[in-house]
């Protein structure tokens, strides 16, 4: 089966049918908490309609979305005491859902991420990855 905005599981969460850690929620965009993180505070920012990839999205759709993606970038150092961050999008080739989405992962030096050989590092628990949430989105006020 194809994947459409009535079978992606983003589209779902965007929807609110489907839990998450909400981290910024805007008119033209959504951005949550990844369920398996690189770091802890690893976010996804998913436009609110449903596009696959980089090139199916409007142009006139892609700054203001980029905007986004820049203020989850400057909230991690603030809020989670990054010393910088990892932003990045596949499309098609490991893009584990097909729904665009840009990942925005606090880093610091030595944090043991190198090349593409990514160590995950799970919430202890649900009440950790809302803590880290809330944090974030705080920071994007």
């Amino acid at each position: 089966m194809a994947n459409t905005a009535e079978t992606c599981i983003f589209c779902e969460i965007v929807k609110g049918e489907r839990p998450a850690h909400i981290v910024l929620d805007v008119p033209d965009a959504v951005a949550f908490l990844d369920a398996r993180p690189l770091f802890k505070g690893h976010t996804l920012l998913v436009p609110r309609t449903h596009h696959e990839t980089l090139t199916d999205v409007p142009p006139d759709l892609l700054g203001p979305f980029f905007s986004h993606a820049q203020r989850l970038a400057a909230a991690m150092e603030p809020a989670l005491g990054a010393a910088g961050t990892f932003v990045a999008m596949n499309n098609r080739i490991s893009q584990s859902v097909p729904h665009l989405h840009v990942h925005v992962v606090p880093r610091n030096r030595k944090d043991g991420l190198r090349g593409f050989f990514w160590p995950r590092h799970k919430y202890d628990s649900d009440a950790e990855a809302a803590d880290h949430a809330a944090r974030l989105a705080n920071a994007l006020d």
